[in-house]
């Protein structure tokens, strides 16, 4: 097997490198936006959230204790931790601190998402848990790189590009008649600068984009278990097709760490470089190898059968630890773009209403749209999400947020780009649907906006005296 992998040095090494690279984003963003979203005075508190959810349900250190200062501590650790595997503290180190190392960020990592609620919802949060999983068994740099734990990071790729293209082609047509891209760059969750200009292209170059899509996803995926050198050229197709996803839209880590997991089938032997020499792997080491390949073919055996199930799920864990997960994304398409924004007055005037500003997520027709991946803004992507689930009764995050902006709570307002009101919060607060979509070139030429948008309607109000019902009418009025 290890003459299979072609020595797996640089495989490995660019795979910790970059896999700790993504653990450290990843901290990162929880220290930042964790106890805003989910603390103790959080919009989804996780105290309330234990209460009422065993351990055995949502395994997760913080059910032994939680408080934010414990979870800062927490978030601090793994940002060290993650820190010293980019810089290679722990790759020169004995092999079974490499084990411990990783192994404590994937617990540290799952005790965050396994309490994360909707905030934690993503599919890239699983295949980072899984990935961060089986690099701890990759060993350190002076050991014989490990083939099971490579492997298992091809078998990773296998089921996110594959899951992927099929979950497509099984679902939203636009995918088989290749139209879909049409409508993608401009209704993606969080569009970055450069989406205008990719949804522009002429209309040729989308459907090819989609031919490109479905043969990277469906057909070369199977290339990552043939010899050399078809495994990296596989690997590098693949690359090649993140690499166009991440200039085009913002997908927190999701493009990077498959970026990442490509890596693993780069063979020493394509690499104009000396051949690197290694210590034996230690028998024990090599017994948990055996364990480990026997585990995860047993726990492969339920994301293989969602692959050729017709009722495909397209994210999916089949275990409370996250490991050998089914994925998948954008099965449909939105052909229309809504966004719900914030508004707030401190007096009862009319004209009063100003806008609040979100840090990623569409605003401002003239606001040119930000490059925030592989930084997950995930109040953001939320917001995306609350069109699409109808014009029912909004989720408790959301009307908790406008109680809070009204409060003038500063964590909460640290959640967004821009607050309207700096010398003292609003009286009353509203939320209104808008539809938006790119402007023309001509358009933008004269007024100088990415967007235009249409005021679809009022979706609740809430103020000193509480919430308002959701407002039935369109209001039709541009803006």
């Amino acid at each position: 097997m290890d003459g299979y992998l072609d020595g797996g040095f640089w495989a490995r090494w660019l795979l910790q490198r970059g896999l700790g690279a993504l653990y450290l984003v990843a901290f990162v963003c929880a220290l930042n936006q964790f106890p805003a979203l989910l603390g103790e005075r959080g919009l989804l508190p996780v105290p309330r959230f234990l209460t009422h959810v065993p351990f055995r349900a949502s395994p997760s250190l913080f059910h032994f204790y939680y408080s934010d200062r414990a979870f800062r501590a927490l978030a601090w650790t793994g940002i060290a931790l993650s820190t010293a595997v980019v810089v290679g503290l722990l790759q020169a180190g004995p092999i079974w601190t490499s084990v411990a190392v990783w192994l404590v960020l994937w617990l540290l990592y799952m005790s965050i998402v396994n309490v994360g609620q909707t905030f934690y919802s993503f599919g890239w949060e699983t295949m980072l848990l899984e990935s961060g999983f089986f690099a701890a068994f990759l060993g350190p740099d002076h050991i014989a790189p490990a083939p099971v734990a490579i492997l298992a990071m091809r078998w990773i790729l296998f089921r996110s590009e594959l899951g992927a293209g099929l979950i497509k082609l099984r679902h939203d047509k636009c995918w088989r008649d290749l139209t879909c891209l049409y409508y993608h760059y401009e209704t993606q969750p969080m569009p970055n600068a450069l989406s205008w200009r990719f949804h522009h292209f002429p209309k040729v170059v989308h459907r090819a984009g989609v031919v490109f899509s479905h043969f990277v996803q469906v057909i070369v995926p199977f290339g990552l278990f043939m010899p050399q050198p078809i495994a990296a050229i596989s690997g590098l197709m693949m690359i090649a097709h993140q690499l166009l996803l991440i200039v085009s839209g913002n997908y927190a880590w999701l493009n990077w760490l498959t970026v990442v997991l490509a890596f693993s089938t780069f063979a020493d032997s394509l690499v104009p470089l000396p051949a690197a020499t290694f210590s034996p792997r230690p028998l024990a080491f090599e017994i948990v190898q055996y364990a480990l390949a026997l585990a995860t073919l047993a726990l492969s055996i339920r994301p293989a059968l969602n692959l050729i199930s017709k009722h495909q799920a397209m994210n999916a864990s089949y275990n409370k630890l996250h490991l050998v997960n089914a994925y998948g994304a954008f099965g449909s398409v939105t052909r229309e773009r809504f966004e719900v924004v914030l508004e707030g007055r401190a007096d009862a005037s009319e004209e009063s209403w100003r806008e609040y500003g979100f840090k990623g997520k569409p605003g401002d027709p003239r606001r040119r749209p930000p490059q925030v991946a592989p930084y997950h803004l995930r109040l953001d992507w939320l917001m995306w999400f609350v069109p699409l689930r109808g014009f029912g009764r909004p989720e408790r995050w959301l009307t908790r947020l406008c109680e809070q902006l009204l409060d003038g709570e500063h964590a909460a307002l640290g959640l967004l780009g821009h607050n309207p009101f700096p010398d003292g919060p609003p009286q009353q607060i509203r939320a209104l649907m808008y539809q938006y979509a790119f402007t023309t070139p001509h358009e933008r030429a004269q007024s100088g906006a990415i967007w235009k948008r249409e005021l679809v309607s009022e979706l609740f109000r809430v103020g000193s005296a509480g919430s308002t019902p959701l407002a039935a009418s369109r209001a039709g009025a541009s803006a």
